[in-house]
């Protein structure tokens, strides 16, 4: 088994990461290592998607402990290795969130498989987070003269 673990701090509410990680379609607008993904129903505990990376086949995962606002889990397994990933939002003392990925691995080669899942991880949080600022709603003062 192997295991790694990567978080950032986001001045968000968990609702707007929910509606990044629940808009499957929309993934690849901040994940560059998503080419195409097709989600095979809600996104609900037990719903599978397909999920293309660049340069590797097309391969289908399924989502597990789906709870919104909090995170979700996915789980992917391809002959005698099983990939979780565990995607959790929560709310920090500063009015941010902390969003953490984390991954498990089991079976042969778990460490190298492990770690060419979650190579880009610090990107993804990276652009997430970035994306997450981009669609804030924008504040404005108005005043009156």
């Amino acid at each position: 088994m192997w295991q790694s673990e990567f978080s950032i701090l986001a001045a968000a509410s968990p609702a707007a990461v929910w509606r990044l990680f629940s808009d499957v379609a929309g993934w690849p607008r901040w994940n560059v290592g998503i080419e195409h993904i097709t989600l095979e129903g809600p996104f609900a505990s037990g719903t599978q998607f397909v999920m293309k990376t660049p340069g590797q086949p097309a391969f289908t995962s399924r989502l597990l402990a789906v709870q919104e606002n909090l995170g979700f889990t996915d789980e992917t397994v391809i002959d005698d290795v099983r990939v979780l990933v565990d995607h959790r939002i929560e709310r920090t003392d500063n009015g941010c969130v902390r969003i953490t990925y984390a991954a498990t691995v089991h079976g042969p080669e778990a460490e190298m498989i492990g770690k060419a899942v979650t190579e880009d991880f610090p990107q993804v949080l990276h652009a997430l987070a970035t994306r997450l600022r981009a669609d804030a709603p924008v504040s404005r003062v108005l005043s009156r003269a």
